[in-house]
């Protein structure tokens, strides 16, 4: 007999697959997400034996039994869940004892290669969000010295008969204006989104005829027309596509192709979204170095020579403020950037 769904009510709208087992480790429960990630429907797991459903039987009932006999919460890396006409796929499981009507234990289920994600993303996040704190407070510290820079240069020209004496103020008064120019753009990502709903691809083809007139590249298109508006800031989602398909094309890169897809019960940041957007900027170039693969996405951090390091930083914080995430993977003769954004 199934546990009454109402004691596990809270458990349905959890992005984690769960499952609740008896003391013979039946299968009492399951919430939705766990139906999804074993794509099995609940009415099909209740009754099972759970030790069925994984190839490590006799090390997971093991596992088991201590979380069963302990009370403590134990945790299992790869158990192997098998269902014919399926691939085996490794998951992480992790048990805890409860004492609930019918059922003693409670089975949390993750994809193995989801939790390495989850991690690279909350890394991800914490780094960016030190990252601005350490730019936006330098940017301030460096602002105020450059503006007596420049102004002891206006003044020192003025006294200057010789024009060639003059050149020497303009360079430094240009250089004080270049410097200005980075620290207003450090400083920028700071302001909220202006959301509205809009195209995602009227925001690529804005990035194409930008692209397209400063390097002369023809971007390809592979483009989902199904999918929904997104909720958003057109002009930071337009400089987060602009600032990575702008750093293929510096790197070199003779191919460049968008591509926008759909993809369905994906968690982002540790949200559970039934709908998102998986937008790829594909490219042809040398790649991501991989000496700073790890650091890519930090300000100051440049593969290319007289790079300023901040497109990616601010192309992940513009994202980020969408609720998103950019993703990579590289290797020489092929880039790929994923933005991941959720959709309503």
């Amino acid at each position: 007999m199934a546990a009454p769904a109402a004691q596990f009510a809270g458990l349905e709208l959890l992005a984690t697959a769960v499952v609740a087992l008896d003391e013979q480790f039946v299968v009492r429960y399951a919430n939705p997400a766990a139906e999804n990630l074993l794509a099995t429907g609940a009415k099909s797991l209740l009754g099972q034996p759970f030790l069925q459903l994984f190839a490590e039987r006799a090390e997971l009932e093991h596992a088991l039994s201590d979380a069963l006999t302990t009370y403590w919460d134990y945790s299992a890396q790869n158990v192997t869940y098998t269902r014919a006409g399926h691939e085996p796929r490794p998951l992480a499981c992790a048990m805890t004892r409860i004492d609930a009507q019918q059922c003693a234990l409670l089975a949390e289920l993750r994809p193995i290669e989801e939790q390495l994600r989850h991690a690279r993303e909350e890394r991800l996040v914490f780094e960016q969000q030190s990252n601005r704190e350490l730019i936006r407070n330098l940017a301030h510290e460096i602002k105020n010295p450059l503006g007596g820079l420049r102004g002891s240069a206006q003044l020192l020209e003025r006294e200057l008969e010789k024009a060639e004496l003059r050149e020497y103020t303009q360079v430094i008064i240009k250089e004080a204006d270049r410097l200005q120019r980075l620290m207003d753009r450090m400083l920028t990502p700071h302001r909220a989104p202006r959301v509205e709903p809009l195209g995602i691809h009227e925001v690529l083809e804005r990035v194409r005829s930008l692209v397209g007139a400063e390097f002369g590249l023809d971007i390809q298109r592979d483009y989902d027309p199904s999918l929904p508006q997104v909720i958003g800031d057109r002009e930071q989602l337009i400089q987060a596509v602009l600032n990575i398909a702008r750093n293929a094309a510096q790197a070199g890169a003779a191919s460049i192709m968008f591509r926008t897809r759909a993809v369905r019960q994906i968690t982002i940041l540790r949200q559970r979204h039934r709908l998102a957007l998986e937008l790829q900027v594909i490219d042809d170039g040398p790649g991501v170095p991989a000496e700073i693969q790890e650091r890519i996405f930090n300000p100051l951090v440049s593969g290319r020579e007289g790079g300023t390091g901040l497109g990616l930083s601010l192309a992940q914080t513009f994202v980020q403020y969408h609720q998103g995430v950019v993703e990579f993977e590289s290797r020489p003769g092929r880039t790929i950037f994923r933005i991941l954004l959720p959709l309503t």
